[in-house]
């Protein structure tokens, strides 16, 4: 059977510091029991920036009683199942449903890592069958990004968390977050916890992570409402025109939903080179407002 690579550099590595399950904490305090069992665990790559500082690029304790999942023993150290891509437990690949056992040891690598392991266990279904986005109230600006580039992205600023899930479910949508334990949410199969406060560089991250790149419709959305948007007929909506946008513009779009008007104007040229930042080509011809 073959272990993930670089698993075996780790094998030697001692743990330093540990964690306790979260479900044992007021317990503890209460009887000052001592837990029987003890697993190893060690977060690789991106995986270490959910994590204290003090326990990050290193194996690290897991104290436990009973036989927690590894979902949840690894969501108790703080990483949301949905950043999770591989997981193996003494170099064997396990799925979400594996009961942590004594003196266990576990790696954990990110989606997208690039290592592999046989047998393949998949922690979620693929390919990933998700029909666009839904994203959280921190996201504004990031939302509009994904709209400009083709996105489904459904966006309120008041969506509330259970809402949030709700509609991800309803409408099967992967989940974009800056907030880690909404993601901890178990009917969430596909998500993606934002690390970045800048909006060019969290939408860098949805691409990857989603491999979009080969997804991307350049102003084919509105970004007020996530309509699509159609070409329509200047004569048509003159009448929502200012008088020098008639003189020196005829091509125009529409929102199918919300009837917001576009066209290309003076804002264009910015948002051109967005656009060419995540395209092969250099220019975006398509207008927009």
């Amino acid at each position: 059977m073959d272990a993930p690579k670089n698993a075996a550099q780790h094998t030697a590595m001692q743990p330093a510091g540990s964690t306790i399950h979260p479900h044992v904490v007021q317990s503890l305090i209460m009887k000052q029991i001592t837990l029987p069992f003890t697993a190893v665990f060690e977060f690789h790559d991106e995986l270490n920036e959910f994590l204290p500082m003090s326990r990050r690029g290193r194996c690290n304790q897991y104290l436990f009683d009973k036989t927690p999942s590894v979902k949840d023993a690894v969501e108790a150290q703080g990483v949301p199942h949905t950043e999770v891509g591989l997981i193996t437990v003494n170099h064997v690949p396990i799925g979400f449903g594996y009961h942590c056992r004594d003196t266990d040891r576990f790696d954990v690598y990110p989606v997208n890592s690039g290592v592999t392991a046989e047998p393949r266990v998949l922690l979620r279904p693929e390919p990933m069958t998700c029909s666009g986005f839904i994203l959280d109230v921190h996201l504004g600006k990031l939302a509009r990004l994904m709209r400009l580039m083709g996105f489904d992205t459904l966006y309120r600023n008041d969506y509330d968390d259970p809402e949030i899930v709700r509609l991800s479910i309803a409408e099967n949508r992967a989940v974009i977050t800056r907030d880690r334990a909404l993601l901890h949410a178990r009917v969430i199969d596909y998500g993606y916890c934002i690390m970045s406060t800048d909006a060019t560089e969290q939408l860098s991250g949805v691409i990857r992570r989603f491999n979009l790149q080969n997804s991307i419709v350049p102003f084919s959305r509105c970004l007020a409402c996530n309509g699509k948007l159609y070409p329509v007929d200047k004569a048509s909506i003159i009448t929502q025109l200012e008088p020098l946008t008639i003189q020196f513009f005829d091509t125009f779009f529409r929102c199918n939903d919300c009837g917001k008007v576009y066209w290309r104007g003076s804002h264009a040229e910015k948002l051109e080179k967005t656009v060419s930042r995540f395209t092969e080509s250099e220019s975006v011809s398509e207008p927009d407002k």
